[in-house]
């Protein structure tokens, strides 16, 4: 936000002839009015130009307008600028860089006085703060609750459309809701392109930007330079429509999940790398996940796609805001209604493909929903941009034992498509076993056994130690050898889905616990 104009108050300095009254009672009138204006009052009475930067949002308020990066170079590299002023003001820096011509004693009282009205208006918007952070987390429950009208007037009625979800957590979260509160400034004014909402929502710090089908950005910056210096993760989903709120909301949970100290904020569409559905064949592929997933809805559908992509049923519930025995009920009418056993893990690492595959090409009805709950009906034929095929365990035998059979992905007549076995032909091709072979190519058998076992066993590390009758912290230091050698986040339930098909694609051997090399007991040795 920036004031490019400055007050022109006549070509004799303020200092001359009217005194620090006179240059007192127009930064108390400026400030009555505006942060900016005050700022540009400022500016003109040292003849030169002034900044309030954050250390989080940058310059805040800028006049003119051209001086914002100076402002923040001078307040970050203060001995590079020995002719400015800067004094802390409200949570922020004020710059003050003054004409030749302006007195110092002139100039340090300016910004003495413009710091202490910054102050003073810092106070006021505290007082005010506790009022405007209920009515935020107000407008997000009913946002939530599928009342897009009813907040859009609130807004000012202004024809917004879409919205892009924020959900953060951390031990700082009531500090980074303050810093985050003061970065953004949120306003609910009326007619502006765009409209943030802060709120805590069940411990977590939630952002909704409400805007008209497209962001600048400016909120992503915010939130991940909040994120490194309060030690937050993040999830974010969007732009999505406004109707589909509670989609985003749940969405940004399951990319939260996905989040680590390396990288605080994961987008939805960004979970699990891209890297087999644009290999698969696009007609076949889709036509075997619209034949398998014709039983659910949209709704059913995302709830399956939230389940396997945060990797277990209690924190699924956490992001679509039920609890764990709701979803549990569900997941079984859906195994139902699906007729396949959704704790086998290959059954889930099909469901996973399915529920991420692009819409068959001349599908009427183009509704279904894609990845991070996009409609992947706008683009026939093709993988929606951030699909990723992955599932969440290992696969049985009998599963790429069906690839054999046919050509060209077509299915056999008359057979029904199943979630435990897929087309022939659909991961059978060259480009698969390549893209496989690059992953996890170079582990050695006993790693590559014990990491087959603990994908089988959904990432469980003592039912899996059990059957590779080896201690948990020998399969806990294995496991760490497997994320280091293939440079792996295993803590993503879709990126161990992938390795599981990639394990399974490139088996030339037993990878049961038998196979495991022993030299005797619960000792392995190296092949």
């Amino acid at each position: 936000m920036s004031n490019q104009g400055t007050t022109d108050h006549g070509a004799a300095g303020p200092w001359d002839d009217r005194g620090g009254r006179d240059t007192a009672g127009r930064l108390l009138r400026a400030a009555t009015g505006s942060g900016a204006g005050l700022i540009a009052e400022a500016a003109s009475l040292v003849q030169g130009w002034a900044v309030l930067t954050d250390p989080i949002a940058g310059a805040v308020y800028s006049s003119p307008a051209a001086a914002a990066a100076d402002g923040v170079h001078a307040a970050s590299a203060p001995q590079e600028h020995p002719y400015s002023v800067q004094l802390p003001a409200a949570g922020a820096v004020l710059v003050l860089t003054p004409a030749p011509a302006t007195p110092a004693e002139h100039t340090g009282r300016v910004a003495a006085t413009t710091a202490a009205l910054l102050e003073v208006r810092g106070q006021r918007a505290a007082e005010l703060r506790g009022e405007q952070m209920r009515l935020h987390t107000t407008l997000l429950r009913l946002l939530l609750a599928g009342h897009a009208g009813a907040v859009v007037d609130a807004l000012g009625g202004s024809a917004y459309s879409h919205v892009t979800v924020y959900r953060l957590t951390g031990d700082d979260a009531p500090a980074a809701h303050l810093v985050l509160w003061r970065a953004v400034r949120p306003t609910l004014a009326p007619h502006a392109d765009a409209c943030t909402l802060l709120g805590r929502l069940d411990g977590e710090l939630v952002v909704a930007e409400v805007h008209r089908g497209a962001d600048d950005g400016r909120i992503l910056r915010l939130v991940s330079r909040v994120c490194e210096r309060h030690g937050m993760l993040a999830g974010m989903a969007g732009p999505l429509p406004l109707a589909e709120m509670s989609t985003a909301y749940g969405d940004a949970a399951a990319a939260r999940h996905s989040a680590t100290s390396a990288h605080r904020i994961v987008p939805a569409d960004a979970i699990g790398a891209p890297r087999l559905a644009p290999l698969l064949p696009a007609a076949p592929y889709a036509r075997w996940a619209a034949s398998v997933l014709r039983p659910l809805d949209s709704a059913q559908q995302h709830l399956l796609l939230v389940w396997l992509r945060t990797g277990s049923k209690p924190r699924a519930a956490a992001a679509l805001g039920l609890s764990a025995g709701t979803v549990r009920a569900r997941i079984r009418q859906l195994a139902r209604l699906l007729g396949a056993d959704l704790e086998d893990a290959t059954v889930r690492a099909h469901l996973l493909l399915a529920l991420r595959a692009p819409a068959p090409a001349g599908d009427g009805e183009g509704g279904e929903e894609g990845e991070g709950g996009q409609r992947s009906g706008a683009a026939p034929g093709a993988v929606a941009s951030g699909a990723s095929p992955t599932g969440t365990a290992s696969a049985a035998p009998a599963s790429l034992g069906t690839l054999a059979s046919g050509s060209g992905g077509a299915p056999v007549p008359g057979s029904p498509d199943r979630l435990d076995a897929l087309p022939g032909g659909l991961l059978d091709t060259g480009a698969v076993r390549a893209w496989a072979g690059g992953l996890v190519d170079g582990l050695e058998p006993h790693l590559r056994i014990a990491l087959t076992c603990w994908l089988r066993h959904h990432a469980r590390t003592a039912p899996a130690a059990a059957e590779l009758h080896v201690h948990r912290t020998t399969l806990t230091a294995w496991i760490g050898r497997c994320s280091d050698h293939l440079a792996q986040n295993l803590a993503d339930a879709t990126v161990r889905a992938e390795l599981h098909l990639a394990l399974r694609i490139t088996r030339s051997g037993p990878d049961d616990p038998a196979a495991l090399p022993r030299r005797g007991g619960r000792t392995y040795r190296r092949l």
